[in-house]
């Protein structure tokens, strides 16, 4: 089991940055590419970035390229996405996973999952 567990949400005005972390536990860190994906109200839980193992392959959704940057510490068991020029679009649950193996943009492929934390961006 990969016990995974969010911080660093909260409320924010447009245009505001916000940086949530991603503690992991229980096996091997580094057996697992790491993912954050985000859930909106009334919407289908959508993938935002994803890191392999070792952090050389990274991608993002289109929506937030550039404005968002999914990093990872694997002395600390942490994976972080920092997140700028934040948009009333971005209110959501962030959640963090873990993927054994390679990173990927499918949510039913990921293995753990935490319990998110919210962001709420303001107008």
């Amino acid at each position: 089991q990969v016990q995974l567990v969010e911080s660093g949400g909260g409320l924010v005005q447009a245009g505001g940055s916000l940086r949530l972390s991603c503690s992991a536990s229980g096996r091997t860190f580094t057996n697992y590419a790491m993912g954050w994906f985000r859930q909106a109200p009334g919407k289908e839980r959508e993938f935002v970035a994803t890191i392999s193992r070792f952090g050389n392959n990274i991608s993002y959704e289109d929506s937030v390229k550039g404005r968002f940057t999914i990093s990872r510490d694997n002395a600390k068991n942490t994976v972080y996405l920092q997140m700028t020029s934040l948009k009333p679009e971005d209110t959501a649950v962030y959640f963090c996973a873990a993927r054994y193996s390679g990173p990927a943009h499918f949510s039913d492929t990921f293995d753990y999952w935490g319990h998110g934390t919210q962001v709420t961006v303001s107008s």
